[in-house]
């Protein structure tokens, strides 16, 4: 177990004016009750939505915050009182704020970091040159980290994070602002150092892509509270979520509205193409596609899965256990 919380919870005083001398002090509970695991070499979709507690949680996963109540363990170790060692068995990687010296080449703040990490000077430099290697970073890594682009030095970012081979990985928004190319590229070489050396990943982002292609289990938090924990598949089927499946057929056909276990979506004017949306806990594709060749010739056919932004956003707006008093726990492993 890499990461163990039990009742976490952190409050915030809040003091707000209500006159000329006069405040009110309000307690403002960020994270409420949190309860999760995370076993080694995973990886993990930690999302929600502006003010959900996302970052109140990694800063107390990784000592920065000091939990109000409950208990919190990292990689075994208590991360506020065990921060110094903690910081030489994570990565972190904060979208928002560098852990590079602005003023300084890439090569120089590697070496620097090597040493406050207290790396065998006859080990870190092959760490460093696979990084390098992986992460196209040659071409700037002697350019001062003020001059690169964002995508250069979000590059750079990650292999601070890694140089000493960390047992988890927290990301927390390493995409944003990246261009389509730069995201694909990190999402690739991400997936490749958890099959590599059996990082674990913790991510916390709004780019539902960078979940859907890096994670196999998600927790999602509303208000400080455990929303969701399970994967994917099982949140859209929580949300009653559908796939769509499109049918290009070998002639016209009237509107295939009497498919058993499908909604018809719609129907192109000619007939030859129709689209049917049905769930996967109640019948499949292969069932879909039987039912309607059946009926008449399919051509060619695709499947579109259920939109995670959708998903999402309907577990927030519809799903009874966000807020609730128990903290709408609900695992679909």
């Amino acid at each position: 177990m890499i990461i163990s919380v039990r009742d976490l919870r952190r409050e915030f005083v809040v003091r707000r004016p209500t006159g000329r001398l006069r405040r009110t002090r309000t307690v403002v509970r960020a994270v409420d009750g949190l309860d999760f695991d995370v076993d080694a070499g995973t990886a993990i979709g930690y999302i929600g939505a502006n003010g959900a507690g996302k970052s109140t949680t990694i800063k107390m996963l990784t000592g920065i915050l000091k939990p109000t109540a409950g208990s919190v363990q990292t990689c075994g170790l208590v991360p506020m009182r065990d921060r110094k060692v903690l910081a030489r068995r994570i990565g972190v990687v904060f979208g928002q704020r560098s852990q590079l010296w602005w003023d300084l080449p890439l090569a120089q703040s590697f070496r620097t970091l090597a040493a406050i990490h207290r790396l065998p000077e006859t080990g870190w430099p092959a760490r460093r040159d696979e990084l390098v290697e992986r992460l196209d970073l040659g071409d700037f890594i002697h350019t001062p980290v003020r001059q690169l682009s964002l995508g250069q030095r979000i590059r750079g970012e990650i292999a601070a994070a890694l140089l000493h081979s960390p047992e988890l990985l927290i990301l927390d928004e390493p995409t944003i602002g990246l261009d389509v190319l730069s995201k694909e590229r990190l999402r690739v070489f991400l997936a490749e150092q958890r099959a590599e050396h059996g990082t674990t990943l913790l991510l916390t982002t709004h780019d539902m892509d960078d979940v859907q292609r890096l994670c196999e289990r998600i927790i999602v938090v509303d208000r400080g509270r455990l929303a969701y924990d399970g994967t994917l598949p099982g949140l859209a089927a929580r949300v009653g979520a559908e796939r769509v499946i499109t049918l290009d057929l070998t002639e016209p056909a009237p509107p295939l509205r009497d498919v058993p276990g499908t909604r018809l979506v719609d129907v192109e004017p000619d007939g030859l193409r129709q689209r049917l949306s049905f769930s996967p806990h109640e019948t499949t594709a292969a069932a879909v596609l039987a039912r309607v060749g059946q009926l008449v010739g399919v051509r060619d056919l695709a499947i579109d899965e259920p939109d995670i932004e959708d998903v999402v956003r309907r577990l927030y707006l519809g799903a009874p256990s966000v807020g609730s008093s128990d903290g709408g726990v609900h695992a679909e492993q």
